[in-house]
């Protein structure tokens, strides 16, 4: 029976188990990807004490103090449920193994959303692709387009134009909502080229992708010939798990949580991009704070509850 089962081998679910474990509590962390959505991040500028880190290493820099504590056990795997039980919480992964404890800290961060349009999964794999931090390499000398105009898609763009022979940053919008230092990066590039105000309809290839159409014409055509889709339109919180325990969400799909990170099961947190802690505001040092503040309010629950 662990103190605390922490979903999420992120940056939150890594600083809670951080502050759980100076707390001396005998801490699981469990999750299926060691690392979560940061080391998708290619460069990291705005992380306290690194001026330019990349997300993988930074990453790696939370799991090794994670696990450096002795009462943390890691574990890589898929957990199928969680189940309130006498004692708190059983925890059942996919091998038919299980764990218990007696309280948990949903950080189970967020998946990325899909446009929902043909050709999107047919060619999955093929060409399309939702991490341009992570698959530009693969199109060197190529030409490639990424959809959306967030942070990650301009961050995207301006990642991808390092290695491929032209860039399609193809926006909805007609002004980008990522922050201003990415928006400069894209504007840096002879070789990125915007389309604005502009939807991508489908995904057209033949065993791969070799293009998209547009609902509006582009340079006179209502396609563009491309070699790779990147898709960064965005996340959805992760809250599969919590919601069947039944916490409660928000209009966008975030868990609910209180200035203690307490969700609305007794016994239950959650930190990071799944909950409505920060104003939404998905980036590494809102989902450490949260994480510090679940792992502080597990160990006041723990205290209150005399357990």
């Amino acid at each position: 029976m662990f103190d605390v089962a922490i979903v999420g081998l992120g940056c939150a679910g890594y600083t809670a188990a951080i502050y759980s474990a100076r707390y001396k509590l005998d801490t699981l962390i469990v999750g299926e990807t060691e690392g979560g959505m940061g080391i998708t991040a290619a460069e990291v500028g705005n992380w306290p004490g690194e001026i330019d880190i990349k997300g993988p290493d930074l990453m790696e820099k939370f799991k090794a103090h994670a696990v450096s504590f002795d009462n943390v056990t890691p574990k890589v795997s898929r957990i199928d449920k969680i189940e309130k039980n006498r004692e708190g919480f059983k925890l059942t992964y996919q091998n038919g193994e299980s764990d218990e404890a007696k309280t948990v800290i949903f950080a189970t961060g967020s998946d990325k959303r899909h446009l929902g349009i043909p050709g999107e999964d047919e060619f999955s794999g093929k060409g399309v692709t939702y991490c341009a931090t992570c698959d530009a390499f693969f199109y060197k000398g190529k030409d490639v387009a990424v959809l959306g105009g967030g942070d990650s898609a301009v961050e995207g763009a301006a990642i991808a134009a390092q290695v491929a022979n032209k860039v399609y940053l193809i926006h909805r919008r007609s002004e980008f909502r990522a922050e201003p230092f990415w928006v400069d990066k894209v504007n840096e590039k002879d070789n990125i080229e915007f389309v604005l105000d502009t939807n991508v309809t489908e995904v057209i290839g033949d065993q791969v992708v070799i293009g998209v159409k547009l609902d509006k014409e582009f340079n006179g055509s209502d396609e563009i010939a491309v070699d790779g889709v990147f898709i960064e339109i965005g996340s959805i919180p992760s809250t599969q798990l919590a919601e069947k325990l039944g916490c409660e969400v928000d209009e966008q799909k975030h868990l609910k949580v209180g200035a203690d990170m307490a969700t609305s099961v007794k016994g239950v947190f959650a930190a990071g991009d799944v909950s409505n802690g920060s104003n939404y505001f998905a980036q590494f040092a809102t989902a450490a704070g949260e994480g510090a503040v679940a792992g502080n309010g597990v160990f006041n629950y723990l205290q209150e509850e005399g357990k």
